[in-house]
């Protein structure tokens, strides 16, 4: 009698941490704006990485708040060290500066920020695309973005794009609340936007968008760097194809890397794929995302999060 009692505490206990682990298994979110971004957050989830579907009927999880233009574009969100939800966006196309606000359940957000994070830079005329990596070494977060510094890159025809020649700028901080000096983060000696950074063992792997229109570019590339601040090195050359690509954001799922764009001409997002981040696949014909999705990042939460944002809808 004994032994049966307790082979069948052993099964429940084993079905109850089965079900545990299932109910924290993580699963992928995508967050990105929509229009001109000013109703705010968007999210979609997957389980996969190839089919996403809307959260909150594709309506705004937070609206802007902060900034002249109230604009909340190009969101990057991470889970930081501290458990939290983190995340900053392009408030407006031609400020100094960029918001923030953190979440624990990306449904209840922290009040607004806005942070100045260029503005002591004399010239500066925007602060785009901002992102953030953990910098799990030195216990800090990473915040950084593409800014145009008028004069600082004499660019060679200034008349092309309205003279933006952008670089990737960054700052650090532990809190939040206070920051770094501004530095320069990567220059390849080119108009560059829209920077993504991931760690890659003990390295760092940059994708990022070459802006050169002038012979035209307008495709992503890959850099490396042996500690999160740099210095970078471009490796090799453009990963898509030939159509424009901007706002790449990239995720692993076992051994094959996925990194989605916004195929901005085409009025559609895409997506490619490797094994070794040297042979990509385009995979665009595989991927179905929101309609009128804009530029965003994915990032991983768990099942029981996903169901109370599912819960929203009910």
């Amino acid at each position: 009698m004994k032994t049966r009692i307790l082979l069948l505490l052993m099964l429940l206990t084993g079905i109850a941490t089965v079900a545990q682990t299932t109910n924290n298994h993580d699963v992928y979110a995508f967050c990105y704006f929509k229009g001109n971004s000013a109703d705010g957050l968007h999210l979609a989830y997957s389980t996969d990485g190839l089919k996403w579907q809307a959260l909150h009927n594709d309506s705004s999880f937070l609206k802007p708040a902060v900034a002249q233009d109230r604009l909340m574009r190009d969101p990057c969100i991470i889970r930081g060290a501290d458990g939290l939800f983190h995340m900053v966006w392009t408030v407006s196309w031609k400020d100094k500066g960029i918001g923030y606000a953190s979440s624990k359940d990306l449904i209840h957000w922290s009040e607004q920020q806005f942070v100045p994070v260029i503005a002591k830079e004399q010239g500066a005329r925007n602060t785009w695309a901002p992102e953030i990596t953990y910098d799990a070494r030195n216990k800090q977060y990473m915040i950084y973005w593409a800014s145009t510094i008028t004069g600082r890159y004499p660019n060679v025809d200034s008349t092309l794009e309205a003279g933006y020649n952008h670089r990737i700028y960054y700052v650090t901080t532990k809190n939040f609340k206070t920051f770094s000096d501004t530095q320069l983060l990567y220059d390849p000696g080119f108009n560059i936007i829209d920077a993504t950074i991931l760690p890659l063992g003990k390295k760092y792997i940059m994708f990022f968008k070459d802006e050169t229109l002038k012979p035209v570019q307008k495709n992503l590339k890959i850099a490396y760097a042996d500690r999160l601040t740099g210095p970078y090195q471009q490796s090799g050359d453009k990963i898509t194809g030939n159509y424009w690509a901007e706002g790449p954001t990239a995720l692993q799922i076992g051994k094959q890397w996925i990194v989605y764009f916004d195929k901005y001409r085409d009025h559609r997002y895409g997506a490619i794929s490797s094994t070794d981040l040297k042979t990509w696949t385009d995979i665009s014909d595989q991927i179905q995302l929101p309609s009128g999705i804009r530029h965003g990042t994915v990032f991983k939460i768990t099942t029981a999060e996903l169901q109370k944002l599912k819960a929203l809808d009910h």
